[in-house]
């Protein structure tokens, strides 16, 4: 038997894969694209470059869409990142253009399981519309990565990891939180980067979904055997 006092029905599940909510105005792009949408910020790098609307009517058209929004830089951005101009950034070109802030390669896990996310081809990329989707998924996580990071460090600590998971609803003992830094912690410094802490929400999530399915009398224990046991984990690693 394993007991879990995991989030009950309606907690926190992570940023929605589609929708409003944010601005553009938050999405980061250096230089001219930033300044275009008054933001700056480092999340996505290897962007550089002054937006011009009018150089756009020179080249392909993006596909259409009613989003709200400007998707003239957004396609602009997409093909940037679509080095190989095939319509479809893939999981490399995806890591190439991510920033998490500390100038080290972007969890290549955390970029798989977002791709995984919008990837409705099965692709091992996305498309445009696909990446319309990712766009915001990523900046919903930056806005959040952004609230509980308190001293602006561009990581998030231990008591920021269970100011932010205890918001999210998971109720978590301080042990178990040395488990967590001790497993996202890529750079050893005791704090838990951008493209970490996506990958440690993502993972805790996916974990707590399989729980609650064999959870089925909803009080945080469950009775499984070891094959069991292995499907679960072997469904989220």
């Amino acid at each position: 038997r394993a007991w879990v006092d995991a989030p009950r029905d309606g907690a926190w599940a992570g940023p929605g894969r589609a929708g409003g909510g944010a601005t553009l105005a938050e999405v980061l792009v250096w230089s001219g694209a930033a300044r275009a949408v008054g933001s700056e910020s480092w999340l996505f790098r290897a962007m550089a470059y002054q937006y011009r609307p009018q150089q756009q009517q020179q080249q392909q058209q993006p596909p259409q869409n009613n989003g709200a929004c400007d998707q003239n830089l957004l396609w602009t951005i997409f093909q940037r990142v679509d080095r190989d101009r095939s319509g479809i950034i893939s999981e490399n070109e995806l890591q190439q253009a991510l920033s998490n802030g500390t100038w080290t390669p972007f969890n290549l896990k955390t970029v798989r399981s977002i791709i995984g996310m919008f990837d409705r081809s099965n692709r091992g990329g996305v498309d445009f519309n696909e990446f319309m989707g990712l766009w915001k998924y990523i900046n919903d996580w930056q806005n959040i990565f952004r609230t509980y990071d308190r001293d602006k460090s561009n990581f998030i600590d231990k008591n920021e990891l269970k100011h932010a998971l205890s918001n999210f609803g998971y109720r978590l003992s301080d042990q178990f939180y040395n488990v967590l830094l001790t497993k996202f912690d890529r750079q050893g410094r005791g704090q838990v980067a951008f493209d970490d802490f996506i990958q440690c929400c993502i993972v805790l999530q996916r974990l707590t979904d399989v729980f609650r399915r064999f959870d089925t009398d909803h009080d945080g224990w469950i009775q499984v055997s070891y094959e069991q046991y292995l499907t679960m984990i072997l469904s989220v690693v």
